[in-house]
């Protein structure tokens, strides 16, 4: 028996799969709070995270009705980006600022500059900084709060702080670490030049956690934990991976020809590649995959978290949400929303704010507010699959994951805007599915990652959903009017 856990930004999702029965016997999850302040903060504090998965352990293992001792590993998926900053004993420093928070803009931008600009990145990593990586989170604290940054002796992400908890090593692997801003894609190490630009007075070979290659153990469990957990000895904590990287293991993104979209609180696309991507677009990030290979990737940061807000204004509950959506025709009677609630990735435009467009006294209605939102959440995510260019363009079909798949005629939206078969894998909540394969595969030496997709990643055949014609192109000419509405309000070119 295997464990996966997703530590998201909403939650902490516990799976346990038996694969050689190809099953998933039980999950469950546990809740987090975010922490919002001014100027975009977004904060969690990382013990919340270790009391959601012990809860979420508990009841997923109650649930799956198991021996204990069958478990042989665990592995770990989190939300990428957050800077977990930890003192000498172990302790956060300061509150784990996560990929949503966008105080940090102004520190990405003068990294940014002083890496060499966009050219300068690419050179040294890969990628181009964006406001969401840990990199400015860094800079910020080492300006706002000097004494808890000269506390630091670790910086971690989410889930090397959960691996951290479990084994008591402080490791990294490149998925997860594409994301900081100073670790070079292409050669997968390090880039302490681009850290000194960072954070001067740290020394990298102290603070930044030790690389491991994606099918390398973290380590085995603590005993302490273990015996909290009512596990045998040896069990062992595969490298695990950011929530993207892990996704895409669970949606069977492993070679090419596939696309991976979530609708979660954000939204991304990603498409495997053996090979490093250099993209026309500085949006499109040329992450590692956390089974070798890359995977690049769009994210934008307005998505269910857009839709939840209005579907909550009205006080609407999910079904009530949904039949307002269906009563709404295709271009929600004229009216446009650019969902920038929280800023935004993709396009770059991290001060953002939200807009409602083309309201008259005729399509000021629940369902024109409800449908345009879910409309535009889609077209921004149409947005980035075009920056993917040809990984994207040959892809024959989107696998949807999120909480947004779950809905049919989002479902349906997807593929009309896309004009792309889309379908949802069996397990929707994929990330806590790619961490409970990784660890098999971190733990079976006899099986290939290949074959643990086969064996576990099914795909709904119910949830299929072929583009529509007629759909199809009556979604053109809203696009183009959200395409329009960019440019308008924020100067996106078309």
């Amino acid at each position: 028996m295997y464990i996966g856990v997703d530590c998201g930004t909403q939650s902490t999702k516990v799976v346990v799969v038996d694969i050689d029965g190809e099953a998933i016997l039980g999950e469950a999850r546990r809740p987090h709070r975010l922490v919002e302040g001014e100027n975009g903060r977004r904060e969690q504090q990382p013990g919340e995270w270790v009391d959601a998965f012990r809860g979420a352990f508990e009841e997923a293992v109650s649930r799956a009705g198991i021996e204990r001792r069958a478990i042989r590993a665990i592995g770990v998926s989190g939300q990428q980006h957050g800077m977990v900053a930890l003192d000498a004993a172990g302790r956060p420093v300061h509150p784990a600022k996560l990929w949503c928070d966008t105080e940090t803009a102004a520190h990405n931008a003068a990294l940014v500059e002083r890496l060499g600009g966009p050219a300068g990145c690419l050179e040294r990593l890969g990628l181009v900084l964006q406001t969401g990586y840990t990199a400015s989170k860094i800079a910020w604290l080492r300006e706002t709060n000097p004494e808890a940054y000269r506390r630091i002796d670790a910086i971690l992400l989410p889930h090397d702080y959960l691996n951290y908890w479990l084994t008591g090593e402080k490791v990294a692997e490149a998925g997860d670490a594409s994301g900081t801003g100073y670790f070079d894609t292409r050669s997968r190490q390090w880039r302490h030049d681009a850290f000194a630009e960072i954070a001067p007075e740290l020394d990298p070979e102290r603070v930044l956690p030790r690389l491991i290659r994606s099918r390398e153990p973290a380590g085995t469990l603590r005993p302490e934990v273990a015996r909290e957990l009512g596990l045998g000895d040896g069990v062992l904590v595969a490298s695990g991976g950011g929530d993207n990287m892990l996704g895409a293991i669970g949606t069977g993104n492993i070679v090419p020809g596939i696309v991976t979209l979530s609708l979660g609180t954000s939204g991304t696309v990603c498409a495997y590649s053996p090979e490093p991507v250099r993209a026309e677009s500085d949006m499109v990030a040329n992450f590692c995959a956390s089974h070798g290979g890359w995977l690049p990737l769009i994210c934008t940061m307005n998505v269910t978290s857009a839709s939840t807000l209005v579907r909550e204004l009205f006080a609407l509950d999910l079904a009530a949400f949904g039949e307002r959506l269906a009563t709404a025709p295709i271009g929600a009677e004229g009216v446009t929303v650019l969902p920038f609630f929280n800023g935004e990735r993709v396009p770059a435009l991290p001060h953002a704010t939200a807009s409602f467009l083309g309201l008259d006294s005729r399509n000021l209605t629940q369902a024109s507010l409800c449908r345009a939102v879910v409309e535009s959440a889609t077209f921004g995510l149409r947005y980035g699959l075009e920056l993917l260019g040809p990984l994207a363009a040959g892809a024959s079909q989107i696998r949807l994951i999120g909480g947004g798949a779950k809905s049919t005629l989002w479902r349906q939206m997807v593929a009309d805007v896309t004009a792309t078969q889309v379908i949802c894998p069996q397990v929707t909540d994929a990330a806590a599915l790619g961490a409970a394969l990784q660890a098999a595969w971190c733990e079976r030496a006899d099986l290939s990652l290949a074959a643990l997709c086969d064996r576990l990643v099914h795909l709904d055949t119910n949830s299929l959903a072929e583009p529509v014609e007629a759909n199809v192109h009556a979604y053109e000419a809203v696009y183009a009017r959200y395409r329009e509405a960019l440019k308008g309000h924020h100067g996106v070119p078309n």
